[in-house]
């Protein structure tokens, strides 16, 4: 059964990410806000693979000077979400 999340960013330009999963599979990325064709490349890479996969493989990544960036807030995002699917189990 996918189920979708409403992800709230901090520190850039993009203010959600609305993310829709199916287990632990990515099946939607939309950032709202940021950079359009940046954020849609990113939403198309990560459909299909793991929370885990994609947490691990952006945690950390800075933009233009600042602490975070639009892909670092997804793997923010998606270990939010991983989380709350082992704390419902």
């Amino acid at each position: 059964m996918s189920v979708r999340y409403n992800y709230k960013t901090s520190g850039v330009c993009s203010q959600n990410i609305l993310i829709t999963v199916n287990g632990d599979i990515i099946e939607e990325v939309q950032f709202i806000g940021g950079c359009p064709g940046n954020l849609l490349g990113i939403g198309k890479l990560v459909k299909g693979k793991t929370i885990d996969e994609v947490a691990e493989l952006l945690a950390g990544i800075s933009c233009g000077g600042k602490p975070t960036s639009c892909p670092d807030q997804l793997s923010r995002a998606l270990k939010a979400i991983s989380e709350r699917q082992k704390n419902n189990k």
